[in-house]
């Protein structure tokens, strides 16, 4: 999709604080984050909806997921790894993984812009 700001993303068209990726998936920390380390995971390949991968593009989304919230986990201190799969916002498949010490911390309403600056620190702090 030449307008969805996520292919835009994976092809380095628009900047993004990456936290990992390999040739088919991204994860790069949201710039509307609900926390610290909030983190978005797509796949490269545009696909509108999460339920239209097929399920080996499911099942990798998912086992990358897990292997993300399992870093954020342990660079951030959190006691768990929310995640939000909701594809309203952007119409590109795409996980967030919120790190949470209890669950009213998971909710959208309290997200906030992020500065640039914040972010590359947050990113520092998940990839030492």
């Amino acid at each position: 999709m030449e307008n969805c700001i996520f292919c835009k993303i994976s092809k380095g068209e628009i900047p993004s604080i990456k936290i990992w990726e390999d040739e088919k998936y991204l994860a790069f920390l949201d710039v509307n984050p609900v926390a610290v380390g909030h983190t978005l995971l797509i796949p490269k390949k545009h696909t509108d909806y999460i339920f239209d991968l097929n399920d080996n593009e499911y099942c990798e989304l998912m086992l990358n997921a897990k292997k993300i919230a399992q870093l954020l986990k342990s660079k951030l201190n959190s006691k768990r790894i929310g995640m939000i799969i909701e594809g309203f916002a952007v119409s590109h498949a795409h996980v967030h993984l919120i790190p949470i010490n209890k669950m009213s911390e998971m909710d959208p309403n309290k997200a906030k812009s992020a500065k640039i600056e914040d972010l590359k620190i947050t990113a520092e702090m998940i990839l030492k």
